[in-house]
C-alpha cells in the first residue's frame, strides 16, 4: 500500500482529458474500458475533464470517476446543455459558447489527453490535439486506448502518411497507444514530448489567457 501512495504522489498529471463516443458502441469490450479507465484515473488520483453529459462511453468513464471520489469537469456547449440530449452531466459544470470554445477549455484544464472508442467526434477532438503537438502548440502526452485493436487503421493510415512524407518520423511518437487503460496510462506518464514545432508555446497559451476572458464575458452575457 506504502508504495502506490508513493506512485500516486510523483504522478505527473492532476487532469486527464477523455475524448470518447456519446455512444456506447455494440460490444461490451468498449464499455468495460471505459469504466476500467474511470477505476485507474481514480486509483491513482486523478480528476477528469470530459465533453459533458451522461450518454455513452463518456457517461461510463464520467460517472466511474464521480463515484470513485475523483473531481469531474464536465464542459458543454449551453445549446447541448438540455438533458434531453445528452443527459446530466455529473460533477462541475462548465458552460461553453460552441463546440471550438470547448475543445480550448478541455485542452487548457488537462494534462494529457485519452482518446477511447468513437466517431466522428471523437476522431475530430483527437486529430485536432495532435495536430497542436506537431505544431508545438502544447507538449502534452496523447494516448488511443485501442480497446480490441478499434485504432489499428488509425494507426496503419498515420504510419502510411509518415512512410509518404505527410508526417515527420519523430512526430509518430506523438501518439502513445495501449490496449488497457492501466498500460496506457503508465506509457503516458513515462512519454517525452517532442520538441520541433513551430508555434511558440508561450504566445499560444496568452491567447489563450485571452480568448477565455472573452469567453467568460459572452457566456455572462
Amino acid at each position: 500500500m506504502e508504495d502506490d501512495k508513493v506512485a500516486v504522489k510523483s504522478s505527473r498529471f492532476k487532469r486527464v482529458c477523455v475524448f470518447c463516443g456519446s455512444s456506447k458502441g455494440k460490444r461490451d469490450c468498449y464499455r468495460d474500458a471505459a469504466l476500467e479507465l474511470g477505476q485507474e484515473l481514480v486509483s491513482r488520483r486523478l480528476d477528469l475533464v470530459y465533453g459533458g453529459g451522461s450518454v455513452g462511453l463518456m457517461g461510463l468513464v464520467s460517472q466511474e470517476v464521480h463515484r470513485g471520489g475523483g473531481h469531474v469537469i464536465g464542459v458543454i456547449p449551453k445549446t447541448l446543455m438540455s438533458k434531453e440530449l445528452t443527459g446530466e452531466t455529473v460533477g462541475e459544470v462548465r458552460p461553453v459558447a460552441d463546440m471550438h470554445q470547448r475543445k480550448a477549455e478541455m485542452a487548457r484544464n488537462s494534462d494529457c489527453f485519452i482518446a477511447l472508442p468513437g466517431g466522428d467526434g471523437t476522431l475530430e477532438e483527437l486529430l485536432e490535439v495532435i495536430t497542436w503537438a506537431q505544431l508545438g502548440i502544447h507538449d502534452k502526452p496523447v494516448g488511443l486506448l485501442n480497446v480490441d485493436g478499434y485504432y489499428n487503421y488509425l494507426l496503419t493510415f498515420i504510419d502510411k502518411a509518415v512512410d509518404d512524407g505527410f508526417i515527420m518520423p519523430s512526430q509518430r511518437s506523438i501518439i502513445v497507444s495501449a490496449p488497457s487503460p492501466k498500460e496506457l496510462v503508465q506509457k503516458l506518464e513515462e512519454y517525452v514530448p517532442v520538441h520541433d514545432g513551430v508555434v511558440a508555446k508561450a504566445k499560444w497559451e496568452a491567447e489563450q489567457m485571452e480568448l477565455n476572458a472573452s469567453l467568460q464575458i459572452e457566456i455572462a452575457r
